[in-house]
């Protein structure tokens, strides 16, 4: 599962999503899925970890470290 600071990181960056997309080699609506949660993602899951460079995350910053996560509130 993403990490709730990934999702806010692409949220409040000042590139925009569909650019940060494409920075990261990804389709802007793979990144809009993944969001959304519509597109579960595991640890390690190397477009979740691409789009984090881009927005200057580290690999382990990008995902839940205890699984929990997703895409509804107060996650």
């Amino acid at each position: 599962m993403i990490s709730r600071r990934f999702k806010v990181a692409v949220k409040l960056s000042d590139i925009p999503a569909w650019k940060i997309a494409y920075k990261a080699g990804i389709n802007p609506n793979v990144l809009s899925k993944i969001m959304s949660g519509a597109l579960r993602v595991k640890s390690g899951d190397v477009r979740v970890i691409n789009v984090g460079k881009v927005i200057g995350l580290d690999a382990e910053e990008c995902f839940e470290a205890n699984g929990k996560g997703g895409s509804g509130y107060g996650n």
